[in-house]
């Protein structure tokens, strides 16, 4: 078995690290000290798990499991924390493994053999643990799994199934509903329109076209994005405040 380890602690890594070597079958492939480092080495390395730590600066192991479980083949997790109210939860969930630190041999090697792949429906129940929202959305591509840093997008506008994400690099597609990321991101992002998020720290200027129609201007976007009549008080009011 391939094993990713995923600790902020040096020393936290050192000691999974060697209890990996003496287990049978099992290898370390890689380490990372953060959630957006582990992403990175998942798509390079493609181990069969991950021992997440939960609590890290940036990306936690939570936002980060959410991010892998898109993977077409997502490595199976077991979670590893100094807090028992995660282990309590991932047990009753039965959905992942969860180990309290400090690991023991014995338990790291049950769990091993219990892991199970992860899905999204169950990482977002554990989310519940923990009250801050994601960095990151993620969106598979011809590159991969791929990460927009959230203070980065400029707007997101939904057609169809899929909601486009505009930002400095230029625009993926991801199938999250354009309605859960106002929520999440509600003081980020402003509705212009029934299909449209703009991020607030891009906006510039409102203008008026010669049909009548508002437009929002963006910095470092060509496009304007159209601001329909129901939304123009609330776009008009936020954009005198800034």
């Amino acid at each position: 078995m391939r094993i990713l380890v995923v600790d902020d602690e040096t020393l936290a890594r050192d000691r999974l690290r060697r209890m990996l070597l003496a287990i049978d079958g099992c290898e370390c492939v890689g380490e990372a000290g953060n959630g957006k480092d582990a992403i990175d080495l998942v798509t390079e390395l493609s181990p069969d798990l991950v021992l997440l730590d939960i609590r890290m600066p940036g990306m936690d192991g939570l936002e980060a499991a959410a991010h892998l479980s898109r993977l077409e083949e997502p490595p199976a997790i077991i979670f590893c924390t100094a807090y028992e109210e995660h282990a309590i939860w991932a047990f009753d969930l039965q959905a992942v493994g969860c180990l309290l630190k400090p690991v023991h041999r014995e338990r790291l090697e049950h769990a091993l053999g219990n892991a199970r792949r992860v899905n999204r429906v169950r990482i977002r129940a554990l989310g519940q643990v923990d009250e801050s929202r994601h960095t990151h959305i993620s969106a598979r591509t011809h590159r991969g799994l791929e990460l927009i840093a959230v203070d980065d997008i400029r707007y997101l506008q939904a057609d169809s199934k899929y909601v486009t994400v505009r930002y400095g690099g230029g625009e993926v597609l991801v199938d999250d509903a354009l309605r859960d990321l106002e929520e999440e991101f509600s003081d980020l992002f402003v509705r212009t329109h029934r299909s449209a998020l703009v991020g607030v720290r891009f906006i510039t200027a409102i203008e008026k076209a010669l049909d009548g129609q508002h437009r929002l201007r963006l910095k470092d976007v060509e496009q304007s994005i159209e601001i329909s009549r129901r939304h123009l008080p609330g776009v008009c009011k936020l954009v005198k405040s800034l």
